[in-house]
């Protein structure tokens, strides 16, 4: 008996990675290997960078609060702790909105927080 391959699933598995590399440059694009390589190394940075673009919000919400804060004459520290002694429930990202976009409302934020 002849050996039979699956040679419609091969070949739909082998269009799905072009199909997915298509933008890349050069063989990166063409070349089934090289296509796959280049698509499995994405997804690497993209699964890494989902976590870390969390991190890059916090670090630059805590940096707009913070330069609001010493603004009014107090620190983000004291503004974060005095806010949770007050149970005042605004989060990092609510509060740099509040620092960059509306400082008035921000002012009376660490007002009474003092």
């Amino acid at each position: 008996m002849s050996r039979s391959t699956n040679s419609v699933a091969s070949r739909a598995r082998r269009k799905k990675i072009l199909k997915a590399a298509r933008g890349f440059f050069g063989a990166r694009s063409k070349v089934y290997t090289v296509a796959k390589n280049t698509l499995e190394k994405g997804m690497q940075y993209a699964y890494r960078d989902r976590r870390a673009k969390k991190r890059a919000f916090r670090q630059l919400w805590i940096a707009r609060i913070n330069a609001g804060a010493r603004q009014h004459g107090t620190t983000y520290s004291r503004l974060i702790h005095g806010l949770a002694q007050k149970d005042i429930a605004l989060n990092r990202k609510v509060l740099a909105d509040l620092a960059m976009n509306h400082p008035e409302t921000f002012k009376s934020v660490v007002d009474s927080v003092k």
